[in-house]
């Protein structure tokens, strides 16, 4: 970058600053953009579309959905690292998932880092896991489920959809905290491997709420426990892991990212908006009616859990010295 265009960006950057006051009592004048990097009728997709509408609602304009698939969702967060920062572009992040891919590819692969590269508006929402037992391996509980690995260890298989993706690390982390030896059988997708599961070639799987209630209320699958702090309204027999004396946690959260550059008060004009229509009781309804746990947080508290999501996955991955393969 020469002088003069270093010089003429810092000089943007303050001006930018400078009306950045001005900017936010009239924003927005034009239509949102909320870049999804994954396809149309997944979980990211429909929470994404759920909170465009949400937003979109309590501000004045539209916000559009625009869904950029590719690399693992990773090319949408390059798309919106690069974009303007005046909050006209806008990520539906979920958070896990891109902490432990930039994790396991690196910064320069990924193109990006969460923490730099990103201004939290806002966290939303969280998916707790929950883990599934196959009907053949006649495990209901933890303690079941514990005694069962322990008296063939090394032999019963956890499935995941894929090396690195949210279900390896998390059952890793889970494994290296009970101390339980399985095999890791990685598939191309959640679909692959929860029909493995339905007909126990393999016998453990963390998922989703969602996925969960249909299995186990088909009779495909048995819960047996969900990752959370308190039980889930979708499954509300299940009980957590810690009320089965493991303090466990995991859940897939997802935040709304800007570019870093983006103006506090700009930030803070579509925290207001989507804190006011998340705390209605139709959008609590309608996230719940997926699985999902509303999580309200102002920018400041969603910049720490952003960190603190990116560290954890981080010292995970460490520990269970998972390699990208």
């Amino acid at each position: 970058m020469t002088l003069s265009s270093t010089l003429r960006r810092l000089l943007g950057l303050a001006l930018l600053t400078a009306l950045a006051p001005v900017h936010a009592q009239s924003f927005p004048e034009k239509p949102i953009t909320l870049v999804v990097g994954f396809s149309p009728g997944g979980g990211v997709d429909t929470v994404g579309r759920i909170m465009a509408e949400l937003l979109g609602a309590n501000l004045p304009g539209t916000v559009v959905v625009d869904n950029r698939t590719g690399f693992s969702g990773n090319l949408a967060a390059q798309q919106v690292k690069r974009a303007a920062p005046d909050g006209y572009t806008l990520l539906m992040a979920p958070t896990t998932s891109y902490a432990m891919s930039v994790k396991l590819l690196g910064a320069a692969a990924a193109g990006y880092e969460l923490v730099p590269d990103f201004k939290a508006v806002a966290t939303v929402a969280e998916l707790p896991l929950v883990l599934l037992a196959s009907k053949t391996s006649g495990v209901a509980t933890l303690e079941q489920m514990t005694r069962a690995v322990k008296a063939a260890p090394g032999k019963l298989a956890y499935g995941s959809a894929g090396n690195g993706s949210t279900e390896h690390v998390v059952t890793e982390a889970f494994r290296l905290q009970t101390g339980l030896e399985m095999i890791h059988v990685p598939y191309r997708g959640s679909s692959p491997a929860m029909a493995d599961l339905q007909s126990g070639q393999i016998q453990y799987l963390f998922t989703t709420p969602p996925t969960a209630l249909a299995n186990v209320q088909g009779g495909r699958a048995v819960a047996v426990g969900t990752a959370n702090r308190t039980r889930l309204g979708v499954l509300p027999d299940v009980p957590t892991f810690a009320e089965q004396g493991l303090p466990f946690e995991a859940a897939s959260i997802y935040a709304i990212l800007a570019p870093k550059a983006t103006p506090d008060a700009v930030v803070a004009r579509l925290n207001a908006a989507l804190g006011v229509a998340l705390k209605t009781p139709e959008a609590r309804r309608r996230l719940a009616q997926v699985g999902v746990e509303v999580i309200v947080a102002s920018p400041a508290e969603s910049a720490q859990r952003l960190a603190a999501e990116v560290d954890k996955w981080s010292r995970a991955i460490d520990a269970a010295r998972i390699k990208q393969e």
